[in-house]
């Protein structure tokens, strides 16, 4: 259940995985926008859309994003945006394990989360 908690940040979902902070920002049928920070040691595990992609803007960083098909690591900076694929497996960290936070744009479609190993 959604609900507006006085910033302009909606409260989200239960996550499968342990990060400092997830705020929904917005959300319409499709598309959502979030702010996710991860505190040192905290990773978005390895998964992959179906239908969507991930783009994502650093805002504190630097982060990681790591990729397959073809594989990479990718270094972001405050300032940086990337945008992954639908069907694209990858992960999300901060770089050297460091904390980060960044805003990530999902869309347009369906959302799902199909962890990969």
């Amino acid at each position: 259940m959604l609900s507006n908690r006085g910033l302009g940040m909606l409260e989200t979902e239960e996550l499968s995985y342990k990060i400092k902070k997830y705020e929904r920002v917005a959300e319409v049928e499709g598309l959502r926008v979030s702010i996710l920070t991860l505190a040192a040691g905290n990773k978005v595990p390895w998964h992959r859309h179906t239908y969507i992609e991930d783009q994502f803007v650093c805002m504190e960083g630097p982060m990681q994003v790591d990729a397959r098909q073809p594989d990479e690591a990718i270094i972001l900076k405050n300032g940086d945006t990337l945008k992954i694929a639908a069907g694209r497996p990858h992960s999300v960290m901060g770089f050297n394990g460091g904390p980060c936070r960044f805003m990530i744009i999902q869309g347009v479609g369906k959302y799902d989360f199909v962890p990969c190993k």
